[in-house]
């Protein structure tokens, strides 16, 4: 069985990366805008700092025009980095004058009037003085970088927080809108052959209740065909069950009057057939009760008086007797919510499984447990792995020459699962080298 996807994981999946998506966009886009805003105002300012300074520096160059060397005008009075540095050359490219951070070197760029780039600063050069005289003022494009890095960087850190908030808001979002559709999904889980009544259609959307409207005609089909099925195994045993000891009684009392012969020979043939289909009807009407779904019930009942009755049941019979050994140990109680019926045909088949089928001259060790497991174990032969799992199909038989039906352990398996326990099978039994063993655990009460 293939497992299914999850609609909520998916949901959550998707949206949150959807909304990542979204943002991330968001932000590239912002950023991209931003980096070009952020490069006209740089620019307007390296231009308007240039226009400013053109001036001072040509009326601190007429004062003091001796010098030979570049000039370095000095800073303020603190070491901290200046961002824009700047050059006065003449037209023959020597520097006049520079900032206080700018190197002697005249810039690497033309004596032209505009913007220049360069690998690592972007410069901005302004004339005056009918174009005898250059100002040069760069910007480092790094401290453009960092600025834009910095903005960006407040831009995707709030999509740390949004994602693992997303998830939970979107997990709340959905568990609420998926509600109804699990809590219809329960409740189709909950129809099997012992449930087949009606889904609520209270409280579902309309999305859902097509679905549900569907089910309930499939449940109604499957339940009327059920029950035809049940009524007519039922009947037809039960209407079985009189004849057919009417015919055995004649049979068995034929069968003492005929001498010895062929004729008493046949006689007692048509009594093994009716024997073994009474049988077949008996195990029908068991059947017919298993498919009903009876296995639970409101009450707690003590089962170890009907293990006691059942097990004193068979030993009565000629063909049993000595063969049976209950084992309860210091056990006082066993008491457990199940339909005492539904028990006691379980218990029924499994010790009338091991006394057909296990060897004649070796005890069968019924065993009660506190933990709520009943094992029946016989001696006899392995039965083969592949046929064990077969055995709880209905006229499902192992390689064996004895009188049975098939349904022994198919109806056993049934009362077991709708009592809420299961059934497990073993051959070898459990600390043996041969033989088989039927273990069935329920529920315990433990109010």
């Amino acid at each position: 069985m293939t497992t299914g996807f999850s609609m909520t994981r998916r949901l959550i999946v998707r949206l949150t990366a959807a909304i990542a998506l979204f943002w991330i966009g968001a932000v590239g886009i912002s950023a991209y805008v931003m980096r070009e805003e952020f490069n006209e105002v740089f620019d307007s300012s390296l231009q308007e700092a240039s226009q400013r300074l053109m001036p001072l520096l040509i009326e601190n160059l007429v004062k003091d025009d001796t010098l030979d060397e570049p000039r370095r005008i000095s800073s303020a009075g603190d070491d901290s980095e200046e961002y824009l540095t700047y050059q006065l050359r003449n037209r023959d490219g020597k520097v006049l004058l520079h900032s206080h951070d700018a190197e002697p070197e005249p810039f690497p760029a033309p004596l032209q009037p505009g913007f220049f780039d360069t690998p690592t600063h972007r410069i901005f050069t302004e004339s005056a003085v009918t174009n005898t005289l250059f100002l040069q003022v760069a910007d480092p494009l790094s401290h453009r970088r960092e600025a834009m890095r910095e903005t960006a960087g407040a831009l995707f850190l709030p999509l740390l927080a949004l994602i693992p908030l997303s998830i939970v808001l979107i997990w709340l979002v959905t568990r609420l809108a998926l509600a109804p559709i699990g809590a219809l999904r329960m409740e189709i889980s909950a129809r099997d052959g012992g449930n087949l009544e009606p889904l609520p259609a209270t409280g579902l959307p309309s999305e859902l209740l097509p679905i549900s409207v569907s089910v309930d005609r499939l449940l109604g089909r499957v339940r009327t065909a059920l029950e035809g099925e049940r009524a007519f195994a039922s009947n037809s045993a039960h209407e079985l069950r009189t004849p057919l000891a009417g015919a055995l009684a004649q049979t068995q009392r034929l069968v003492q009057e005929l001498p010895k012969g062929p004729a008493r020979v046949r006689a007692l043939g048509i009594e093994r057939s009716l024997s073994s289909l009474g049988h077949l009807a008996e195990k029908l009407l068991q059947l017919s009760r298993a498919d009903s779904g009876i296995g639970l019930s409101q009450q707690a009942t003590d089962l170890l008086p009907v293990i006691r009755l059942i097990v004193h049941d068979f030993a009565r019979q000629p063909d049993f007797a000595g063969r049976l050994e209950l084992q309860t140990g210091d056990l006082a109680e066993f008491s457990a919510q199940v339909d005492v019926d539904a028990f006691g045909i379980t218990m029924r088949n499994l010790i009338e499984n091991a006394l057909l089928h296990g060897s004649k001259d070796q005890p069968i060790k019924i065993t009660v447990s506190p933990e709520g497991a009943v094992s029946v174990v016989n001696a006899g032969p392995i039965v083969p792995q592949d046929e064990l799992i077969d055995l709880t199909g209905r006229f499902k038989r192992g390689s064996t020459d004895a009188l049975g039906s098939g349904l022994g352990l198919a109806i056993a398996s049934s009362l077991v699962d709708h009592m809420g326990g299961k059934l497990t099978l073993n051959s070898p039994a459990h600390g043996l080298r041969d033989g088989f063993q039927a273990t069935f655990s329920i529920p315990m009460n433990v109010g």
